[in-house]
């Protein structure tokens, strides 16, 4: 059974840094892609962030040189680095991976960044 759970959101003050975990249980995840979205209030879900089985890593434009993902899969976790963090930063954070052609997502983290 795959489960993700979030961790790390909360407010922040623009130009401010978070960092969230993903903790992944289930024999899947060092062998799989893991990615981060986020939905912001109003908007649709947007890809933010997604890194390999290898390590290799892609990124959102809007988010690119600010947030870096990284994973330990020592740990099955997967993180999400957050730095100089804007106003419309401010969403719903999910952890999401696809095991077996099935989707799985985490309940999110929120982060609200205040100006």
């Amino acid at each position: 059974q795959v489960q993700l759970v979030e961790s790390g959101g909360g407010l922040v003050q623009a130009g401010g840094s978070l960092r969230l975990s993903c903790a992944a249980s289930g024999r899947f995840f060092s062998g799989n892609t893991m990615d981060w979205y986020r939905q912001a209030p109003g908007k649709q879900r947007e890809l933010v962030a997604v890194i390999s089985s290898v390590g290799s890593t892609n990124y959102a434009d809007s988010v690119k040189g600010r947030f870096t993902i990284s994973r330990d899969n020592a740990k099955s976790t997967v993180y999400l680095q957050m730095n100089s963090l804007k106003p419309e930063d401010t969403a719903v954070y999910y952890c999401h991976a696809i095991v077996r052609n099935m989707n799985y997502w985490g309940k999110g983290t929120l982060v609200t960044v205040s100006s």
